[in-house]
Parts: C-alpha cells; structure tokens; sequence
C-alpha cells in the first residue's frame, strides 16, 4: 500500500468505531426503556441479551471464518474465489440458523432452568427468548454480511447497515415499549418486537447491497466440488471459534448463574451487572473496531505473502489502542455514576451497577490487548490458539475463582467483579505472548504459490 500505516489503520477504524457507537445506542435504548418499565424487565433483558449471543455462535463462528477467506483471497488478487466464497458464507448462514431456530424452541425451558431464572422474572425472559429465536435467521445474515463488507475493506457498508438498525431500534423501542407516538404500549414485549425489526431490516439492506453490486447471484454460487475444498477451510478457522464462542458466552451464562444465585441481593446484582456491560461497552467501541481491523490488514497482508508486514500491523493497531483506550478510559470514570443514574431509579441497583464498573474499567487496558491479539489472529484463520487460550482463562481462572469469591469468601456480587478482573489479566499476557512467539501465520490460507492439485487451491488463481 502506497498509504503510510497509520492512515491504513485510522481509514479502515473509523467507519467501525462509528458503527460500534450505534452498536451501543442500541444497546442503551434497550435498557433505559427496559428501566422505566421494572428491574425484572431489566435484568431479564441482561440474562436473554447474553443468550442470545450463546444462540448467535456459530454465526460468529462463520464470519470470523469468512473474514480469513475473503480478505486473504483479496490480498492475492483471486477475485473469482471471492465472490464463491461470498455465495457460500450467505448460504451457510441462512441454512445454519434455520437448524438453530429449530433445535432452540422444545430447548426454551431446559435454558431458562439452566439460568436459574428467579421466578419473578421468569414470565419476561420466556417471551424475550421465543421473540429471539425467531430472530435468527435475520441475526445470522447482518453477522455474516457484515463480515464479508469487512473482509473486503467496504467498511463503510455495515456502518450504513448499523445506522439503519440503531434508527429503527430506537423508534420502535420508545414507540412500543412506552407507547408513545400513538403505537401500541406493549411493555417488554414492544422491547422484543424492536430488535425483530430493526435487525431484519438491516439483514436485507446489506443482502440488497450485495445484489446490486453483483456479489451475490447465481452464477456466482460455486460447484460442489470447489465447495468440499473451500468449506475445508471454513471449517478449519470457524469450529475453533464456534467452539471458543461456546465456551466464552456459555461461562457468561455460568457467571450469570453464579450471580442469579447469590444468597442476598441476587435480583438487584443482575441488573446492575446488565447495565454496567451497556456502559462498559462504550470503552469497547474502538477496541471492537480495532479487533476488526486487525483481522482484516493482516488477512490481506498475508494474503499477498507479506507476513513481516503483517506481524508489524499488529504492533501498530496495538499501540494505538493502548494510548486511545487509556485516555478514553480516565475521561469516563467521573460519568460513571451519573450515567448509571439515568439508567435506573433504584439505589441498590445503581450501587451493583457502579461496582461492578469499577472493577471492570480497571481490565479495559487487559481486555484490549485480549481483543486486538484475537483479531490479529483470527485474520490469520489462527482461531485455535484463542479458542485455548480464551477458553481456558473463563472456565479455570474466572468462574472459579467468582464462586470462590461470591460466594464463599466476599459473600457479595463484588467478588464476581474481581474475578472477571483477574481473568482478563492473565488472559491477555498468554494472547500477547502467544502472537509474539508462536508460529501463529502457519494457519494462513495462502503460504506459497502453487498450482492447484488434488483439490488444494492455495496460490491458485481462480
């Protein structure tokens, strides 16, 4: 690239970090309508937001795996295997979530018990869950979508997309769960209906953009033969992190058990906790979009056989998120109560909310490198090392130690505060280590030119 580095990274971050502030407004408008309904309404909205990342893992899975394939066969100018790798992302989707909605429905009740839902919240979270489910096949194409957009460097697309998700979001969240504007009041169910919308409607303006631009046709879907050899691929990068989405969301759920089964305080815990992860997803926004970043310039610098270039992109989006993040993070700590304030009227969910930000904030610097290392990897189809590394930091070092802390030596939600600190740290140094000294670029699609034999694509020009 004739750009010098730093313009390379700032021209492909800021479409993404904009798209994660309208990310998060979603996320605030959930909750500040949810609050001005009841707590139960609030925290029901936290459990089922994470379940429904548990629902959406293998989505993840394939995007991450998309985003390897695409941006390396970019980077290598193969722009024939771009598009077929286009067509099969968008049918792995679409036949994925169908599988999912299918299992996930006599499942409902086995997940609510898992849960440990409090009683009192039960009725909520049941209709949440039947109203997300259905959502599915819409989330899985806006994940996977979004993905292929990033993986070809037209960054700008998913924020439009996001833009149009954020909007219709916030109309139908006020409208419907408030009843303002002459709609229907319909409480927590109006908050259900509003994701079902806004989601759908930014799944099909990106399908309707990769219609115009001629990506996604019938001529474009690959023969079955090229489909056993690209899905191999796929597979490869995607199962490691459909595994790791697993063991990640699935030890949230834990955490939220752990939490739900607090001896006092347990109701008033897991709504400070949903909406401290609504106010800590703010310092997220940049280290999201770098994450993204990363797994593209190194997917297409790989791609092109510069591996040296790639490693020291890396360094660079790292050093410009430890100096962003840190900043961000000193001028946010004074708002934090007020924020929380406007979030909820009830003293002792504003004090959960409040410690568990603090303790949360003091990981961010941890969390970035976590996330900024992953991307990096991930660009390079090298998921196996997160999917160890992430993995066994939630179910050996964190969730232990906040039983242990919750609920044997503390007795309060606090602990589980303190041991998701501890974990990032550790978690972070092994990813740092790891992308440092360990042969993470062998995981690369495209090592050396070849022709194509016996089924092996790599270098090939198709």
């Amino acid at each position: 690239m004739s750009r010098s580095p730093y313009r390379t990274i700032w021209g492909l971050a800021w479409p993404q970090v904009l798209m994660m502030i309208f990310h998060f407004f979603i996320g605030m408008a959930d909750v500040w309508v949810a609050g001005k309904i009841n707590r139960e309404v609030q925290a029901s909205l936290g459990i089922i937001t994470q379940s429904l990342f548990f629902l959406l893992v293998v989505a993840i899975a394939v995007a991450n795996g998309a985003v390897a394939a695409i941006s390396q066969s970019e980077g290598a100018g193969l722009h024939k295997r771009v598009k077929r790798y286009v067509s099969l992302v968008v049918a792995c989707a679409v036949a994925l979530s169908g599988a999912f909605l299918l299992i996930g429905f006599p499942c409902r009740e086995l997940l609510q018990d898992a849960l440990q839902v409090p009683g009192e919240m039960r009725y909520v979270t049941s209709y949440f869950l039947n109203v997300y489910l259905l959502i599915l096949p819409s989330y899985y194409l806006l994940i996977s979508t979004n993905a292929i957009f990033r993986a070809r460097k037209q960054v700008k697309i998913p924020l439009y997309s996001m833009m149009i998700v954020t909007t219709v979001n916030a109309f139908l969240d006020v409208g419907l769960g408030l009843g303002m504007w002459g709609m229907p009041n319909l409480g927590y169910k109006g908050l259900a209906w509003a994701t079902f919308g806004s989601v759908t409607a930014g799944a099909m303006s990106n399908l309707f953009v990769l219609i115009k631009q001629g990506a996604l046709d019938p001529s474009s879907f690959p023969p079955l033969k090229w489909i056993r050899v690209a899905i191999a691929y796929l597979a490869k990068v995607a199962w490691p992190s459909g595994l790791m989405q697993i063991v990640w969301h699935s030890g949230y759920l834990v955490l939220y058990a752990i939490t739900a089964s607090l001896t006092v305080g347990a109701v008033d815990a897991l709504a400070g906790m949903s909406i401290g992860l609504r106010i800590e997803s703010l310092l997220f926004l940049p280290a999201f979009a770098l994450n993204m970043t990363a797994s593209i310039l190194i997917g297409h610098y790989l791609g092109a056989r510069d591996p040296k270039t790639a490693k020291a992109f890396g360094y660079k989006i790292l050093g410009i998120g430890v100096v962003t993040i840190s900043i961000a993070t000193f001028a946010i700590w004074p708002l934090v109560e007020p924020w929380v304030d406007l979030l909820t009227q009830e003293g002792p969910v504003a004090a959960q909310a409040v410690s568990y930000l603090k303790w949360n904030i003091l990981a961010i610097p941890f969390t970035l490198i976590s996330m900024i290392m992953a991307g990096c990897m991930n660009g390079a189809g090298a998921t196996m090392y997160n999917m160890i590394i992430m993995g066994s930091a939630t179910w050996f070092i964190r969730l232990p130690l906040a039983w242990l802390l919750g609920h044997e030596i503390l007795q309060d939600a606090e602990g589980i505060w303190i041991a998701m600190l501890c974990s990032q740290v550790i978690q972070s140094a092994l990813l740092l280590y790891t992308y440092h000294f360990r042969d993470w670029q062998k995981f690369a699609m495209i090592k050396e030119r070849k022709t194509v034999t016996k089924g092996n694509f790599n270098g090939a020009r198709i």
